[in-house]
């Protein structure tokens, strides 16, 4: 059964968590007299006094969440984000249109970084630094930040946790899920101070430093420019970038066991490997390919094929190059690295190399079984064997995530846009990756879409952001019988 009350509790908690993270921006709006300030403080007020209002009716029901509850509140909770999210756009005029306003909000919530702003740098400060805030929120997820206060108002947090948490393990660092939940956050907070400092060094203003260390970190892309990462012209900044992006699509176990020295378990681990050979396969590949077909030299020709590889893989957005004008087998690549995604347990979105592997692996150790019909032969990661349950959720989840990406592109076509601007939009949507390729390449925006069109897509991110089945299960009958 549903815990409704309690279910309303946690929500409204987030959404004072989005009204207190609006109004830490106020101060730079106020310093910048960025003409923004008075947008954001309403903003903050109406999410944080609705949230205040909810929770005063619903805090003498605290209960133990269950799996259910979970569902529902991880759901509606990026749901209520992605609208209260949406007002320092539309009160402010910056984004009149309600669905553009959604649409730029969840893209930023869920890390996609597809955008209908045609003009980035018109933005106000204020509003630019909000637009990234929403991907560093929703990078490690405000869900997993309200775990780490739970304890606070009387919650549990592991049925959240479980519905949150990305990849087919999220890989606790401590026993209690709180501890784990506080941990990443401070991981994750270090590592985007030291990017802000680095990418200062290297020429940034302090607020194009922030902004991109939030959007960095997150794997989400947004831009304070309209040319992205190419409009800065200096390759320290774009080193730099391509570094944080490789930290933000390892899990975050890995990022854990660095921080402590313990680099024997990383090196070990199938996942990192698997992850790192990707990233030198199709890096040294794709930059020979630019070098002999392309006026590039060797060093531009590398650097261009590593950041939009790493950008790629780890679904982070950003751009230095419109790989849609390079030659036919370089665009190639880059499509297919839209289609596995960073580590399980990271910021990235996509497949997850971990499900690619257990699906490799299960097919190989499928000849075996054919040869050896009596063998009791297990797939295994890291020599441990992985349960042929998780198998089957693994196999599930490959073939709903093509089967949306299917009819998501065959939705987009019915609204009139060809069928490939139809794909590109579907996965780049659904893969959390910001371009896609034709009508949707880095050259282009989401500005054309209409308003139905832009909805669409911004439910197919927040499909691929909670991974489907957090989404799909509550649109099951199953999920509610017996309430």
């Amino acid at each position: 059964m549903f815990h409704i009350r309690a279910v309303f509790h946690i929500l409204s908690l987030l959404m004072i968590l989005n009204g207190f993270f609006m109004a830490t921006i106020l101060p730079v709006s106020w310093v910048q007299d960025s003409g923004d300030f008075n947008a954001l403080l309403i903003s903050a007020a109406i999410s944080a006094n609705f949230g205040a209002i909810i929770w005063a009716l619903t805090k003498r029901n605290r209960r133990e969440l269950s799996k259910r509850d979970g569902y529902l509140i991880v759901t509606f909770g990026w749901i209520i984000l992605g609208i209260t999210g949406a007002l320092p756009y539309l009160i402010s005029g910056a984004i009149p249109n309600v669905s553009s306003a959604i649409f730029e909000t969840f893209s930023g919530y869920t890390t996609t970084g597809a955008s209908i702003l045609n003009d980035i740098e018109v933005l106000p400060s204020g509003l630019l630094l909000w637009r990234s805030m929403t991907q560093w929120i929703g990078g490690m997820g405000i869900i997993v930040l309200t775990i780490a206060l739970l304890p606070l108002f009387g919650a549990g947090g592991v049925e959240l946790f479980m519905a949150e948490a990305p990849g087919p393990s999220s890989g606790k660092l401590h026993p209690k899920i709180t501890d784990t939940a506080k941990r990443l956050w401070i991981i994750y907070v270090l590592l985007t101070f030291a990017e802000t400092i680095l990418l200062k060094i290297a020429g940034m203003s302090w607020l194009d430093a922030v902004n991109h260390s939030f959007t960095t970190m997150s794997t989400g892309g947004f831009s304070t420019k309209n040319a992205s990462i190419a409009a800065f012209d200096s390759k320290a900044i774009e080193y730099i970038i391509t570094a944080f992006m490789l930290v933000g699509g390892l899990n975050f176990s890995m990022i854990y066991f660095i921080f402590k020295g313990v680099f024997r378990k990383v090196l070990s681990n199938e996942e990192f490997k698997t992850y790192a050979g990707i990233v030198v396969v199709f890096t040294l590949t794709i930059s020979a390919t630019l070098y002999f077909t392309s006026d590039n030299d060797l060093e531009s020709s590398f650097r261009n094929a590593l950041f939009q590889v790493v950008t790629i893989v780890t679904t982070t957005g950003f751009s230095t190059a419109n790989y849609a004008l390079w030659a036919p087998f370089a665009y190639m690549l880059i499509v297919f690295l839209m289609f596995t995604g960073g580590s399980a347990g990271s910021t990235s979105g996509g497949v997850k190399i971990l499900r690619h592997l257990i699906i490799f692996k299960n097919g190989y150790t499928e000849f075996k079984r054919l040869l050896h019909p009596r063998g009791v032969i297990p797939v295994r990661i890291n020599g441990r064997s992985v349960e042929q349950k998780t198998v089957y959720n693994v196999l599930a989840f490959f073939f709903i995530y093509i089967l949306v990406f299917i009819l998501g592109a065959l939705v987009i076509s019915a609204f009139g846009h060809d069928i490939v601007t139809s794909a590109g939009a579907s996965i780049a949507c659904l893969g959390n990756i910001g371009p896609g390729i034709a009508g949707v390449d880095p050259s282009h925006n989401f500005a054309f879409f209409s308003s139905g069109a832009q909805l669409f897509l911004s439910f197919l991110m927040l499909l691929g952001r909670l991974e489907l089945f957090t989404v799909l299960i509550i649109l099951t009958p199953a999920f509610w019988r017996n309430v």
